[in-house]
């Protein structure tokens, strides 16, 4: 029987597509308010996945745009009642349900302060929708399963696309625009070999740098929410500042590679983890001793860094249902999570 989960994961390619095409006006107009604005630094708004996905974003902006992003504790507002100086700043805030009061919180706060904030949400109307100078539908579709999947793709795409109007990109445009074309190549990859190998995993690391360093995030939640495995992200350069002492024989890591700047890098300490015995695989073609995953390369650093997720989705629902879980209800875990 086919679970939520894995139908979702299938309408990535067509959701992308969807917001690209419904959104398309809003997104223009966000990306416009950013230029008048010509905000000098820019703050992340979210929790669990879609704080992920704010990371990716905050990676983007400051690739592309050359402005500083810092990710903002939604309790500055909602319980410490900070009064908090954002005149000369944007912020984004993400939610796929739009009605978390601490969210909610934040993003009226930022408002208030004179921020231009921008609310990337699958559900209009809502609190932080009403919250924030503009609001944009992610248009990702009803999602059932507790884990987020399309709704995470489409708040990063929301992202890119309204950076590319900021920033008046047409590289960028372009390879929004091809995006939903390679995430439906990207979902029918499979990574069979990680799944054998990873049979018997009660712990794990996830490495990226830069952008796959946010999916690299997002994995490792995924690893928790669906199969109880304890997985921890780090940065590929990070890993080796006391996080290695464990990585020994067979210990598993799995590394998140786009065709950037960071690749060659990214690689090598891959490759160094599996000299030292570590059961290293690598979404690249560079590597030498770690083991490669298959990927798609869509032509830009930013959207094949994207792209990385989608095979992951499709290897991870499917290892959770073979190690007797229910990847569509995490134990002890709900669809909205509201905090304060």
């Amino acid at each position: 029987m086919q679970t939520h989960m894995s139908r979702e994961i299938g309408e990535i390619p067509e959701a992308a597509a969807r917001l690209l095409d419904r959104s398309a006006a809003s997104l223009a107009a966000a990306g416009q308010a950013l230029r008048d604005k010509d905000p000098a630094f820019l703050i992340t708004i979210a929790r669990g996945s879609s704080d992920h996905a704010a990371h990716f974003i905050k990676y983007a902006v400051e690739l592309q745009a050359g402005r500083p992003v810092a990710s903002l504790g939604p309790s500055l507002a909602s319980i410490y009642k900070t009064n908090l100086k954002l005149a000369g700043g944007a912020a984004i805030a993400i939610s796929q349900s739009g009605k978390s009061p601490d969210i909610v919180s934040m993003a009226q706060a930022a408002t208030d302060a004179g921020a231009v904030t921008i609310a990337l949400t699958n559900t209009l109307p809502s609190p932080m929708a009403s919250a924030c100078s503009h609001a944009l539908d992610i248009c990702a579709g009803p999602e059932l399963a507790v884990a987020a999947t399309k709704s995470y793709v489409n708040s990063v795409v929301a992202g890119l696309a309204v950076l590319a109007e900021w920033t008046n990109d047409d590289e960028l445009r372009r390879a929004v625009a091809e995006l939903p074309g390679h995430l439906q190549r990207a979902v029918g990859l499979e990574w069979d070999e990680l799944a054998l190998a990873l049979a018997g995993a009660e712990s794990l690391y996830m490495l990226g740098r830069g952008p796959a360093l946010a999916i690299a995030g997002e994995a490792a939640l995924k690893f928790k929410e669906t199969s109880e495995v304890h997985a921890e992200a780090y940065s590929a350069a990070e890993v080796l500042h006391g996080p290695v002492a464990l990585v020994s024989s067979n210990f598993p890591v799995i590394t998140f590679a786009a065709r950037d700047a960071a690749e060659g890098s990214v690689t090598d300490i891959a490759d160094s983890l599996a000299d030292k015995g570590g059961l290293v695989f690598a979404t690249s073609d560079k590597v030498k001793k770690a083991r490669p995953l298959p990927f798609v390369a869509t032509g830009h650093p930013l959207t094949d860094a994207l792209a990385l997720i989608l095979p992951f989705y499709g290897f991870v629902e499917a290892w959770s249902r073979s190690r007797g879980f229910n990847p569509d209800a995490p134990a002890a875990l709900k669809k909205v999570t509201e905090t304060r």
